[in-house]
C-alpha cells in the first residue's frame, strides 16, 4: 500500500482528468471511487472522488469546486530513459489544450504543471566534471521540450 498519495482538486473535471492521465500511463486503473450522494443534491450522482493508479502510482481526484487551482509549485515528475518515451509524454499531455513551458515542463489542459526528463541528462548535470554539467545545464536552459542528443553534445563539448 503506498501510504502517501496525491489528490488533485478539480473543479468538476475530475473524471475527464482521470480517463486523459489514465490514456497516457501504462498499468494505469481505477482503484476506487465514491459519487455525490444527498448531501450535494445538485450533483448527487456525479463524480466526488477517485482513487486510481498511473504506471503503478496511486493518486486521487477530487471534484472540489472552484476554490483552489494549480500552480506550478506542485509538479508531477515524469522520468524518462529515452527520447521516444520524452516525445510520446510530452506530446501526449500536451493534447487538448496543454501549455509547453520550459526546461521539460509543461501545463496540461486542466492546469496542472508536468516535468517530463529524461534521466540521462539529469545524470549529465551530476557529472563530477563540472565544466561538462555546466555546458549541460546550459544546454538545456534554452530548451522547452528537453532533446538529449542536444544536451549530450554541448555535455561533451561538441
Amino acid at each position: 500500500m503506498q501510504r502517501i498519495v496525491p489528490c488533485l482538486w478539480f473543479d468538476g473535471n475530475g473524471e475527464d482528468a482521470l480517463k486523459f492521465y489514465s490514456a497516457i500511463f501504462p498499468n494505469s486503473r481505477v482503484t476506487d471511487t465514491l459519487l455525490w450522494g444527498d448531501v450535494n443534491p445538485a450533483k448527487k450522482g456525479s463524480l466526488l472522488t477517485a482513487t486510481f493508479e498511473l504506471d503503478g502510482q496511486a493518486f486521487m481526484v477530487l471534484n472540489g469546486g472552484p476554490e483552489y487551482k494549480f500552480t506550478p509549485a506542485i509538479s508531477m515528475y515524469v522520468r524518462c530513459e529515452t527520447q521516444a518515451e520524452v516525445d510520446h509524454y510530452w506530446d501526449k499531455l500536451l493534447e487538448g489544450g496543454g501549455q509547453p513551458v520550459q526546461c521539460g515542463w509543461l501545463t496540461d489542459r486542466f492546469g496542472v504543471s508536468w516535468q517530463v526528463a529524461p534521466d540521462e541528462i539529469i545524470r549529465m548535470f551530476q557529472d563530477k566534471d563540472p565544466a561538462k554539467a555546466k555546458r549541460a545545464m546550459e544546454a538545456m536552459m534554452k530548451m522547452v521540450k528537453l532533446d538529449i542528443a542536444t544536451v549530450k553534445k554541448a555535455f561533451d563539448g561538441a
